[in-house]
């Protein structure tokens, strides 16, 4: 099967459920994902190995696994997540695989074509931007006005949201639009994410 060329933007859940539905329709499909989370396994790697984010592109690869035993069982072990007392705990074992590839090899784009091959993947998957984002939120309450920064805050900020940024403000993947992109995403992607008003997750 091959069919239309697609391209998912997002992340999380939502995506990875885009996605196990789109790969019944085509096999010219493209996930861009976000790279500005900040919480849970996601952002305590992001912060101890200054990389990106590694949840949203680890589901989005499980998504697009092989529709066989080999890469269902790649997927579910991609998606196995640890539960300790020590600093392993709330980590999936699939952000720990990217975060190393990462850390080898310093290429982002590399790192995730190679899961992909081990997971026999439909499509490909590739990052936003090849750092990792910030997102901004201005928030407006009965005490004024409040700049909150960072996704996992900013989703659970109270308040109503004025004005949304990411940060930096043009940092567009080369590798995925072009070298000579000037495409404005980032203003798009502000417009793009939805929050749940609701607990933390984690990824």
């Amino acid at each position: 099967m091959s069919g239309p060329r697609v391209v998912a933007l997002g992340g999380g859940h939502g995506l990875a459920a885009t996605l196990r539905s789109l790969r019944k329709l085509t096999t010219n499909l493209t996930a861009i994902v976000t790279v500005a989370d900040n919480g849970g396994s996601s952002g305590r790697l992001r912060e101890e190995f200054n990389s990106l984010p590694p949840g949203d592109l680890r589901m989005a690869l499980a998504a697009l696994c092989a529709d066989d035993e080999w890469g269902r069982s790649w997927a579910e072990i991609m998606q196995y997540r640890f539960t300790s007392a020590g600093n392993l705990n709330g980590h999936a074992l699939g952000n720990l695989l990217l975060t190393a590839l990462w850390d080898r090899d310093g290429d982002p784009v590399q790192g995730l074509d190679r899961v992909g091959q081990l997971l026999k993947v439909v499509g490909r998957v590739l990052p936003m931007a090849l750092e990792p984002l910030d997102i901004e939120g201005v928030f407006k309450t009965w005490e004024g006005t409040h700049v909150v920064r960072g996704q996992k805050e900013v989703a659970v900020a109270k308040g109503n949201l004025e004005n949304l940024r990411l940060i930096p403000k043009s940092n567009c993947n080369s590798g995925t639009f072009g070298s000579n992109c000037k495409c404005g995403l980032h203003n798009f992607w502000s417009r793009f994410v939805v929050f749940k008003r609701s607990a933390p997750y984690s990824y």
